[in-house]
C-alpha cells in the first residue's frame, strides 16, 4: 500500500479494522476467560432474553444531532466482551410488520414516514407529521430503522407473554414522545406502546415505569383513558423551559372521575442536581406504593440514560449505580420485567449504565469486574478504565448542586400518595386465550431457525457444547 506524504492524513493498512481467523479466536478466548473470572452463568428460576439487531446501528441522524444510534454499537461491545450473552437468550430481531405499527400508529403517518424523501433539517417551516426539522429529522433508512426497533420490544414483549422469558431486553428501544400521527423528540415510532399493548393481551394490568430525564409524554398519551396500564414517568420538569413541557405534578390523567384512567398517571417532577440517594429514595417508595395499589402482572422500565450525570441533554447527578439500583429493585419484584432503552446522549455513559444493568438482570452484578475488559472494541472511547466512573471524573467540574430539597421530595411523596387513594384496587378484565399468532407458529419457526443455525454454524455448536454459561458446566 502506498502511504500519503501529507503528516495531517493518517492512513491505515487495514482502514476497515478487519479481522482474520486467527484474530477471531484470540477474542472468542478472552470473553471466555471472562466468562469464567466474572461468575457469569444463566440465571437459576428465571430466563433472561435479549433482542437486538445490529442493522439498526448503521443509522445517523445527522453529524450534529444528539441522538447517536452508535451508542447501541458500544453498549454491545461492552456487553459482549464482558461475555454477558452466555447468560441470556439472544435473538436477532426482525422488522415489525405494517399491521403491528398500525395497533397504534395511523395509516396516513406511516405511510408519510415510509415514502418521506431525505432532507436537509429546517425548523423555518411547520412540517407534515412533524417530520423534516432538527429534531426529528428524515434520513436514509427511516422506516426500516423505525420497524427494527419497534419490532424487537414487540418480540421482548411475546417473550415475557409465552412465558419464553421471564425478563426480555431491547435496548434499542424506549422511544417514548412519538404519538399517535406525529414525530416527537428524536421518536418516530413509539415501540413501548406496541411493546404494551402486546402484553395487555395476556397481562390485566401493566406498570410503565419511566426513567428519562424526559417526560415520558408520549406513552402516557396512549393510555391516558385506560385503567389497564398505570404510567409512572420521574423526570426533570421545568414548564416549557425543558422538553417536553408536560409530567407536573398535578397531571394526573383524566379530569373526569367516571374514566376509567383517572388518577392513572404518576408523574415526579424533579430539578436540577438530583443524586442518587434522592433518587433511589424516590424510586423505590412510589414503586412500591404503585405495585401495593395497582397490583401490576407486567412491568415496562425505560431506561432513558439521560438522567445520568454528564449527559449532553441532562441535568441530574444520578451515577451508574443509582440508575442500575432502579432495574434492580424492579427485578426484586418477581414481576415479569421488559426493559427498554431510550434517551442518553453520551454515548460512553450509555453504554455503561445499559452494560452494568444488563448484568444485574443476569445476576451477575455482584461478582462483575467493574475494570472494562481490555479486549472491549472501541475501549479507548470509555476515557475512564471503569464502568463506575466517579461523579468528579464525569463532570470534570463541580457537580451540579442539588437543587430539589427534602421537604420538596416529601411533599411530591405525600401528593402520590393520596392521588393513589382513587385508584381502584387492581381493576379486573375479562382475559380470552392469547391470540395464536404468538405461540405455537412462532415457536416452531423459532426452532426450524434455531436448528438450522446449529447445523450450519459449527462455531455456534462449539461454544453451545462447552456449556460457557450453564451452571456447574466448564
Amino acid at each position: 500500500m502506498v502511504y500519503s506524504t501529507n503528516s495531517i492524513v493518517q492512513e491505515y493498512a487495514h482502514p476497515l479494522l478487519l479481522q482474520g481467523d486467527s484474530e477471531n479466536i484470540k477474542l472468542l478466548a478472552k470473553v471466555k476467560e471472562e466468562i469464567l473470572n466474572n461468575g457469569i452463568t444463566r440465571p437459576v428460576g428465571y430466563t433472561v432474553s435479549w433482542h437486538s439487531n445490529p442493522e439498526i446501528e448503521k443509522h445517523h441522524f445527522g453529524h450534529a444531532h444528539p441522538m447517536k444510534p452508535w451508542r447501541l454499537t458500544l453498549a454491545k461491545s461492552l456487553i459482549m466482551s464482558y461475555g454477558m450473552h452466555a447468560g441470556m437468550d439472544t435473538y436477532v430481531s426482525r422488522q415489525a410488520t405494517r399491521e403491528e405499527l398500525m395497533d397504534f400508529h395511523s395509516d396516513d403517518y406511516l405511510d408519510y414516514l415510509k415514502t418521506a424523501k431525505v432532507a436537509i433539517p429546517d425548523d423555518e417551516y411547520p412540517k407534515d407529521f412533524n417530520l423534516g426539522g432538527s429534531d426529528c429529522p428524515i434520513f436514509e433508512g427511516l422506516f426500516n430503522y423505525c420497524s427494527m426497533y419497534a419490532g424487537a420490544s414487540v418480540d421482548a414483549a411475546r417473550k415475557l407473554c409465552n412465558n419464553q422469558a421471564d425478563i426480555a431486553i431491547n435496548w434499542s428501544g424506549g422511544l417514548h414522545h412519538a404519538k399517535k400521527a406525529e414525530a416527537s423528540g428524536f421518536c418516530y415510532v413509539n415501540d413501548i406502546v406496541l411493546a404494551i399493548l402486546q402484553l395487555l393481551r395476556q397481562h390485566p394490568r401493566v406498570l410503565y415505569i419511566d426513567i428519562d430525564v424526559h417526560h415520558g409524554d408520549g406513552v402516557e398519551e396512549a393510555f391516558w383513558s385506560t385503567d389497564r396500564v398505570m404510567t409512572l414517568s420521574i423526570h426533570k420538569y421545568d414548564g416549557m423551559n425543558f422538553f417536553p413541557g408536560t409530567g407536573d405534578l398535578e397531571r394526573t390523567g383524566p379530569d373526569d372521575e367516571a374514566n376509567p384512567g383517572a388518577h392513572h398517571a404518576i408523574n415526579v417532577p424533579l430539578a436540577d442536581g438530583i443524586d442518587d440517594e434522592q433518587y433511589v429514595w424516590l424510586f423505590k417508595t412510589i414503586v412500591q406504593m404503585c405495585v401495593d395499589r395497582f397490583q401490576p402482572t407486567a412491568i415496562v422500565l425505560q431506561c432513558g440514560a439521560d438522567s445520568l450525570a454528564g449527559d449532553r441533554l441532562g441535568r441530574f447527578n444520578v451515577q451508574v449505580q443509582g440508575h442500575g439500583a432502579c432495574v434492580a429493585f424492579c427485578k426484586s419484584l418477581g414481576i415479569p420485567l421488559l426493559l427498554v432503552g431510550g434517551g442518553g446522549y453520551t454515548p460512553r455513559n450509555v453504554a455503561r449504565a445499559w452494560a452494568h444493568e444488563t448484568s444485574i438482570a443476569i445476576g451477575c452484578d455482584a461478582t462483575l469486574n467493574p475494570t472494562i475488559p481490555m479486549h472491549t472494541p472501541y475501549r479507548s472511547h470509555f476515557r475512564h478504565d471503569t464502568i463506575f466512573p466517579t461523579l468528579q471524573e464525569i463532570l470534570t467540574d463541580h457537580p451540579r448542586p442539588n437543587k430539589n430539597s427534602e421537604k420538596r421530595v416529601r411533599e411530591i411523596v405525600s401528593s402520590i400518595t393520596e392521588q393513589l387513594r382513587f385508584v381502584n384496587c387492581a381493576p379486573s378484565v375479562q382475559m380470552t386465550n392469547i391470540p395464536p399468532d404468538l405461540t405455537a407458529y412462532k415457536e416452531d419457526v423459532e426452532d426450524r431457525l434455531r436448528e438450522e443455525k446449529e447445523e450450519f454454524d459449527k462455531e455456534a455448536r462449539r461454544v453451545k457444547e462447552q456449556g460457557l454459561g450453564v451452571p456447574m458446566e466448564y
